[in-house]
């Protein structure tokens, strides 16, 4: 499934004339469980969503439409004022984000990241909503696959392994400082930030014990 997914972002990435493009799987509750990219550098920009808590992605996730920013330093440097300023300074210019579900069931979100700014035209926007239907399938297949022989999808298996550990992290970290879920999550995004790491890895080490928090840590 894994592999598909990142077919599905190189031929979005083509499609749409973009430098890069990404699916990040998200649960109910907003927790980022994984991301596939075309590439390196758009995983990285995929990541910083979650680590600052703001982005085209969660927006898209939590409205259940399309968030197109055809120019992103004159139309989001309010809406995202930290995430805005960090992947500007990575040459992204315009981004758009495609929500991944059917019904009400939201699986995740399409990411597309340009180095130029401008919108979508109307036949793009045909085919991201297309290439958007092609992802829904992949982790819809993904899901049947892995009820029935979770063997046959590690990678499935691991995106959910990431989510609890996230959770697990933060349940440390509340008990460390003595504050609530969302305030511990907040520090754990602060340190991802402050060390210019992924979420995931800081939430390794916290689960590892190899990092701990204190009252005076941000």
């Amino acid at each position: 499934m894994a592999e598909l997914l990142e077919r599905i972002c190189i031929d979005t990435t083509r499609a749409l004339s973009a430098s890069g493009a990404g699916v990040s799987v998200i649960t109910g509750g907003g927790v980022h469980g994984m991301a596939v990219s075309s590439d390196a550098d758009a995983a990285r920009i995929e990541e910083l969503q979650f680590t600052f808590g703001e982005g085209p992605c969660i927006d898209a996730f939590a409205t259940g439409r399309p968030v197109l920013v055809s120019d992103l330093a004159a139309l989001a440097t309010n809406r995202w004022p930290v995430y805005t300023p960090a992947v500007h300074h990575l040459g992204v210019r315009a981004v758009f984000a495609f929500p991944l579900q059917v019904g009400a069931a939201r699986l995740g979100v399409l990411d597309v990241f340009r180095d130029r700014p401008g919108p979508l035209s109307r036949a793009e926007l045909g085919q991201a909503f297309l290439l958007a239907e092609q992802a829904v399938l992949a982790l819809l297949d993904g899901q049947e696959r892995a009820g029935t022989r979770p063997q046959a999808t590690p990678e499935w298996s691991e995106a959910f392994e990431r989510r609890a550990e996230l959770f697990q992290a933060q349940g440390m970290v509340m008990v460390m400082l003595g504050i609530s879920l969302a305030d511990a999550l907040m520090r754990i995004r602060a340190h991802a930030f402050a060390t210019n790491r992924p979420l995931r890895e800081v939430a390794e080490d916290i689960v590892a014990r190899r990092l701990r928090f204190d009252a005076d840590d941000t």
